[in-house]
């Protein structure tokens, strides 16, 4: 669609506290076909809906994922998750992306990494039919945690990547209103200190995990030791990693249970 001019758009956006208003008035204009439909979005963001939602996708790493009203949008934040999730992978590995949303870190593997096997799970239903836009469908999983993955991945999984809910559920309120109001709690609450999800992930990691595998788990860099108790309880050895620039910290867990033949030396 083209328009004279998109400063009246520009304009609505910043009085509506749109920090990127004029990034944002492009990417409106763009994905409309029509004047009508314009105005109809510009109405829809002033309101408060995410960007993303409204425009139907959201950029992660390069790759543009589909995104519906309702789901989680990817987080910048995130995009630290996916790379050191893909540090850690080998061309044929495999790999799972647990509380997908989108299926966002799942896509970066598999953009990032040769003949890697990815499988990802949400117990979400509009992150499911969301991330199987965006991933091979039938390697999208529905159902709680580890619930819905094949039994073969037990023991298989190289890497584990999980951005679970970890926001408080007293917090939710705190948050910004596109978050707040436009994406399914679910995908957010993480109970009452945030890590009820996250303690679950960890506990039933080892029974997945590949001798060697590693977990990583994106956590707040206050709720980090939390994370880091609930993974160490699981027996793995642990890690936390950090990125300032974007906000980002992560837990990594790497299973100490020795492959087939190998022995574990004691200290005498």
């Amino acid at each position: 669609m083209t328009t004279p001019s998109l400063d009246p758009v520009v304009a609505r956006l910043r009085s509506a506290g749109c920090v990127f208003a004029e990034d944002e008035a492009e990417l409106l204009a763009a994905a409309a076909s029509s004047v009508a439909e314009l105005e109809a979005m510009v109405e829809r963001r002033v309101a408060g809906l995410p960007l993303e939602q409204i425009v139907g996708w959201a950029e992660f790493r390069g790759l543009r994922l589909a995104v519906e009203p309702g789901v989680f949008v990817p987080r910048r934040r995130t995009e630290f998750l996916a790379e050191r999730a893909i540090a850690l992978a080998t061309p044929g590995c495999v790999a799972v992306d647990l509380c997908c949303g989108v299926g966002a870190v799942a896509a970066a593997l598999i953009a990032a990494v040769d003949g890697i096997e990815v499988f990802a799970a949400d117990v979400d239903p509009a992150a499911v039919r969301c991330a199987r836009r965006n991933l091979p469908a039938e390697r999208v999983l529905e159902g709680d945690l580890y619930a819905p993955l094949p039994p073969g991945l037990r023991g298989r999984v190289d890497v584990l990547a999980v951005n679970a809910p970890y926001v408080p559920t007293g917090e939710i309120r705190l948050m910004p209103p596109e978050a707040r109001d436009h994406e399914h709690h679910v995908a957010l609450d993480g109970g009452a200190d945030g890590l009820d999800v996250q303690r679950r992930v960890a506990a039933g990691s080892p029974e997945w995990l590949a001798p060697g595998g590693h977990l990583l788990i994106e956590t707040s860099e206050r709720q980090a030791p939390l994370t880091v108790a609930a993974v160490e309880a699981a027996g793995l050895a642990t890690r936390v990693v950090r990125f300032e620039d974007l906000g980002a910290t992560i837990v990594v867990g790497t299973s100490v249970r020795p492959r087939r033949g190998e022995v574990l030396s004691r200290r005498p």
